[in-house]
């Protein structure tokens, strides 16, 4: 039992250095990076795209991984049903699955926001300086808002590991 235990773990917070440390290198690194390069906007955001698109081969099976081995962590843990309602651990652990439904929320909206459509329009310049600025927006709001949820669940794991005390 205590090899599982070791084992799900690695595998848990292997898929979240996955997630977190993907995202914040694309927010924090390449992001930045991209703006201030002298290519048209066109081009960059092709290139974020693709980039976004690469990142996704490997991060949406580390985050489905890490919301299973999240949840299967949880069940062992909740055999005793007051648990979830009367201590700070299931304080916590409530308020990490309803930021992970919310990450989960705007990851699927980001995804529809640079679909493939999208990209082609921009790459054959369909689209207009305005939609493009837009469209600019969202997926820096987005991607921001994705960073920022996936650090405060994070956070919330490492509370949780503590045994959910401050």
């Amino acid at each position: 039992m205590a090899l599982e235990q070791v084992l799900l773990t690695w595998i848990h917070i292997t898929c979240a250095a996955i997630w977190v440390g993907g995202s914040l290198f694309i927010g924090v690194v390449f992001a930045p990076i991209l703006k201030k390069m002298s290519m048209p906007i066109e081009e960059r955001l092709q290139l974020m795209i693709k980039v976004g698109r690469r990142f996704n081969k490997l991060a949406v099976p580390a985050l489905i991984i890490l919301m299973a081995t999240g949840m299967y962590q949880a069940h062992l843990i909740l055999q005793k049903s007051d648990i979830l309602l009367e201590s700070s651990y299931g304080n916590i652990l409530v308020i990490k699955i309803i930021l992970v439904v919310a990450l989960i929320v705007t990851f699927a909206i980001h995804v529809r926001v640079i679909r493939k459509d999208v990209e082609e329009k921009i790459m054959s310049k369909q689209i207009s300086d305005v939609e493009l600025q837009v469209l600019r927006k969202k997926i820096i709001v987005l991607g921001e808002i994705t960073v920022i949820l996936s650090v405060i669940i994070l956070f919330l794991a490492a509370a949780l590991n503590s045994g959910g005390q401050f």
